[in-house]
């Protein structure tokens, strides 16, 4: 859904293994790397949203994650001209994003990127908590920091549990 601004309705979903370090996603066949995200559909409110998409992009289910916190407010970025889809009508000049931060409460084996005919991608690694700002394309790093100067706290607060403080 794009708005009367340009932007197209999405989730962005930030999994935390409970001890400060993040689930970070490798685009099939590319060496770039994201957190997952997917389009809120017509009639989906953005928890739905990523309840679907985790499950489409990582394989990842209700039952295998905790909802820690999510963005206060949706958060934008551009899509650089050259790469906006021009013939589309309404055209999408950028994403605005209900960012999610969840706690991996199941299995990591659970994750898997063959539950669609389309996946995503084709591989993952945990990373430190601030890695994704410095690794991901650069038209996103500005909402990437964003919502992980927003996280910041819950991620402190794991990481304090994970020392035993």
């Amino acid at each position: 859904m794009v708005d009367k601004d340009g932007f197209r309705s999405n989730v962005a979903i930030v999994i935390s293994n409970g001890m400060g370090k993040l689930f970070w996603a490798k685009r099939l066949g590319q060496n770039a790397w994201q957190f997952p995200q997917g389009g809120v559909s017509q009639g989906e409110t953005a928890e739905q949203t990523l309840y679907r998409e985790l499950y489409e992009e990582v394989g990842l289910e209700s039952k295998d994650v905790k909802i820690i916190q999510r963005s206060k407010k949706w958060l934008r970025y551009h899509i650089p001209p050259k790469m906006q889809r021009r013939h589309s009508k309404p055209l999408c000049i950028g994403q605005k994003q209900k960012w999610f931060y969840l706690e991996l409460t199941g299995e990591a084996s659970a994750v898997r990127f063959d539950t669609t005919d389309s996946p995503e991608f084709d591989g993952w690694e945990w990373v430190n908590y601030w890695y994704p700002i410095g690794s991901v394309v650069s038209f996103k790093r500005s909402v990437y920091r964003s919502a992980l100067l927003e996280f910041a706290p819950a991620n402190a607060l794991f990481e304090q549990q994970s020392r035993g403080a």
